[in-house]
């Protein structure tokens, strides 16, 4: 366990920790997320903008509207009054209505009318009949409140989708960032230059020093060191690099200096191909189409099919042309969506709260709505099942010492070092309330281990290698046992003499046990990928109770063995390192660890922000409930129409029954009252 480290070349060995600017993009990823992002951006704050403008437009709608003015037992009436009031709902109607008139030409363009078709209709025609009244060209009511409280409804609807649903493509920039934007290229005289990445070239070397990124994919040509790979492929144990071996730019060095020769640059590093993957993946991807985009198509045919036989049938057999149009408009009010349109995004709105007070955030909701029919769960192993840092998982004692104080021993020989080891034996020991001591006369032993004397006794913490150097014998089953799960062994001696044994591994987190048992109570399979080797893998599945396993997955085969089992199953991913993201973005439900990199939690449609697996149980419950809110909201939002609409066309005119434009619009309201109760019982448990 060599804790130190000189830079190659250079004299000393001072550790660099220094901060980089953010990297430009390579291949020009970055700029199509710009884009991308700054429409999405630009969507949301014009319909905030609009609908900011259009409720205060609406203030004096209401106050000069003689039907408000009539509920409420009070009279506001100028001259020009009405004009007024035409002149503000022409306002609200063009300015706050553009984007569903906008949206219906759209549609039809498409040949797929749906939500903003009938929005369009139905503000056209409360506009244009009421126009039509004010300006004498017909008899009856305006209902310009109705026209804008309508448009204010829509908007705010639109609004809290965009929110819902803004930042899913920063996948990309997230990557990018992992990348330092400089490099220290070495130049003939041994001196270094801090250069851009993007102007090295094959064959260039580059120094890397203590705690820095690696730049570039290359292979180490000076130097030794341990590198922290898991932000790239997920593996929690550092591994160590000297002459020869590769290096993959992102991670993380370690303790030493390294000169690494650069082999590849651009498109073709690592790095960018995980990128390339999530792009192709993010592109692939379908978009389920939403069902109050289903409920409005049916609602539109209903609404626009119903509406124009009213006319036709009134004009031709009622008793005047006025009576015609007062029909028509009344079908179309009545069926405007206002409830409908809340039906959706207001379940969403709370539903979203309600996750997020229960450290769940939801990014994507189509595929949150998908979670209830989840079929097979995918977690990935390190930092989603595990911890994602080392930890003894075994105390092995062979004599009479305890195994409290041959962890005491090795915590306190190992409490200045900074080696993964060395701190997970620490962090163990003071998770035991363990008191350590000073130790003295201090060393390390080259690459093998550290020793020292702790309360006057000589003590050694070394590998498997140092007693094969030194011929020291241990001949213990649970010794073989603990190697054959992938655990790393260190051994604590006394002097000569092996009083014990620590046996390290990624330590599985406590709440994963409970999160496997409940999915698996409710008919979810469970599996993990990992990059980590079969024995380490097998292991972790043994001890929570998984139903299968992938272990030795590179990177980029992730995501394909998602495919595979999307064949089987609707698939979830949870994950939490970079490596994560292609996979995230290709099952079915992407869920991030909140506490992982930036680029997986931008890559999922929901996030754990506590990092509990158990928080997975949760996401299908709340599914489940959320589902059930919003088909009910949509049944209740279309289904008054089945009576509402034929009464306001006039089939029980001849029983005295006749709805006017006013009561339609009452009905209207009640309905979106009642949606909005529904959606406000929404509750976790």
């Amino acid at each position: 366990m060599n804790h130190g480290g000189k830079e190659p070349g250079r004299k000393g060995g001072h550790a660099s920790h220094e901060g980089h600017s953010e990297p430009k993009t390579s291949g020009g990823n970055g700029d199509r997320y710009t884009g991308k992002q700054s429409g999405h951006l630009h969507m949301l704050e014009d319909f905030r903008k609009r609908f900011i403008i259009s409720i205060l437009l609406t203030v004096p709608i209401l106050i000069l509207s003689p039907s408000i003015q009539s509920f409420f037992g009070f009279s506001f009436v100028f001259a020009g009054s009405e004009l007024a009031l035409l002149a503000l709902a022409t306002t609200i109607y063009a300015y706050g209505g553009y984007p569903f008139l906008k949206g219906i030409v759209q549609e039809f363009r498409s040949r797929l009318p749906g939500m903003m078709t009938l929005i369009a209709v139905a503000i056209t025609v409360a506009y244009v009949f009421s126009a039509a009244i004010v300006l004498g060209m017909v008899s009856g009511k305006p209902f310009f409140w109705e026209l804008a409280t309508l448009i204010d409804i829509m908007l705010l609807g639109h609004w809290i989708e965009m929110r819902s649903v803004l930042g899913a493509s920063r996948a990309l920039e997230e990557l990018v960032k992992i990348m330092p934007s400089e490099a220290h290229l070495m130049k003939e005289s041994g001196e270094t230059e801090d250069v851009s990445i993007e102007t090295l070239k094959l064959g260039d070397l580059v120094l890397i020093r203590p705690g820095e990124k690696i730049p570039v994919d290359g292979v180490v040509i000076e130097g030794t060191s341990s590198l922290n790979e898991s932000m790239l492929t997920g593996e929690s144990k550092p591994v160590s690099r000297k002459p020869g071996d590769t290096v993959t730019g992102g991670s993380i060095n370690g303790e030493g200096s390294l000169v690494a020769e650069v082999k590849k640059t651009g498109k073709d590093t690592y790095l960018n191909q995980v990128i390339d993957l999530v792009q192709k993946a993010q592109e692939s991807k379908s978009r389920a189409q939403d069902l109050a985009n289903r409920a409005a198509l049916l609602l539109t045919v209903i609404a626009l099919s119903v509406g124009a036989i009213t006319f036709i049938a009134w004009y031709l057999l009622g008793p005047s042309l006025d009576f015609a149009v007062e029909r028509a408009a009344t079908v179309m009010v009545i069926a405007c969506p206002h409830a409908l349109g809340l039906a959706v995004p207001l379940v969403v709105a709370v539903s979203t709260a309600l996750a997020a007070q229960s450290g769940l955030l939801i990014r994507n909701r189509q595929a949150f709505e998908g979670a209830r029919n989840l079929q097979a769960i995918v977690f990935d192993k390190t930092g989603t099942l595990t911890r994602g840092v080392f930890g003894v998982t075994d105390i092995l004692a062979f004599g009479d010492v305890s195994e409290e104080e041959i962890l005491r021993r090795a915590a306190s020989l190992e409490e200045n070092s900074e080696h993964p080891i060395a701190r997970g034996i620490v962090q163990s020991a003071g998770e035991r309330d363990i008191s350590l001591s000073q130790p003295q006369e201090f060393r390390a032993i080259s690459g093998k281990g550290v020793e020292g004397r702790v309360d006057g006794i000589l003590t050694r913490v070394v590998s498997p290698g140092y007693l094969k150097e030194e011929d020291i014998t241990v001949v213990d089953s649970r010794v073989e046992k603990t190697l054959s799960q992938g655990k790393t062994v260190v051994f604590v001696l006394q002097d000569r003499t092996v009083l014990g044994a620590l046996a390290l591994a990624d330590i599985v987190r406590e709440e994963s046990r409970d999160a496997i048992s409940h999915l698996k109570e409710m008919g979810v399979r469970c599996m993990m990928l990992t990059g980590d080797n079969q024995f380490v893998a097998k292991w972790v599945a043994e001890e929570i109770g998984l139903d299968d396993y992938f272990a030795e997955v590179l990177p980029h085969e992730k995501a394909e063995k998602i495919k595979e089992v999307q064949k089987q199953y609707r698939v979830a991913m949870v994950g939490d390192g970079i490596n994560d993201a292609p996979a995230l973005v290709q099952a079915d439900v992407g869920i991030a660890i909140g506490a992982g990199t930036d680029v997986a939690v931008e890559s999922a449609d929901i996030v754990l922000v506590r990092s509990d697996p158990r928080d997975v149980v949760d996401i299908i419950v709340l599914s489940k409930k959320t589902y059930s809110k919003m088909v009910q909201n949509l049944l209740w939002a279309t289904g008054y129409n089945t009576f509402a609409i034929p009464l306001a066309a006039g089939v029980a005119i001849g029983y005295g029954i006749i709805l006017t434009p006013t009561i339609g619009a009452a009905l209207m309201s009640a309905s979106t009252v009642i949606v909005a109760i529904n959606a406000r019982m929404l509750r976790m448990n």
